[in-house]
């Protein structure tokens, strides 16, 4: 275990109230008890505090990375989902063209919304915002297939 001064900052703003029991646990000790093992008791809690909140900046950039890779795949599966959905549900998707000059596409588990020649179009999968997608491949067919159908 690293002695990592910003890890153990931050492990205090986060646990202040385990912070204050175990210095209350030791001061009670140091005054209750009155032979050797009292330095026993303290030696206890101060390693118990150690192991408990020794967790470094590095260990919880780990983490982070992990489940930040986890949130990868899932977008990635996402995208997968909505590309495939594109291919199957162009034939039945609405295009409307929307007052402002954007237009709109809807289907069963789809919606795009874009501006014509903006190259960018804001996708939703079952109302689950996937961001803003480039008009290349798939998209693209996507929308001319829509835009054809509805006229």
């Amino acid at each position: 275990m690293s002695f990592d001064s910003e890890a153990w900052s931050q492990f205090i703003q986060d646990h202040w109230i385990v912070v204050a029991v175990a210095l209350l646990a030791i001061v009670i000790v140091v005054k209750a008890v009155k032979t050797v093992v009292k330095w026993v008791f303290v030696a206890a809690i101060v390693i118990g505090f150690a192991v408990y909140g020794g967790y470094s900046i590095e260990d919880l950039k780990e983490v982070g990375s992990k489940v930040s890779e986890v949130g990868d795949k899932v977008t990635n599966e996402l995208k997968d989902q909505a590309i495939k959905a594109m291919a199957g549900e162009a034939t039945e998707a609405k295009y409307v063209d929307n007052a402002d000059g954007s237009y709109s596409i809807t289907t069963t588990n789809l919606e795009l919304n874009g501006v014509p020649n903006s190259g960018k179009v804001s996708v939703k999968l079952r109302g689950v915002s996937l961001g803003t997608w480039d008009m290349e491949g798939q998209v693209r067919e996507f929308v001319v297939q829509a835009r054809q159908a509805a006229q």
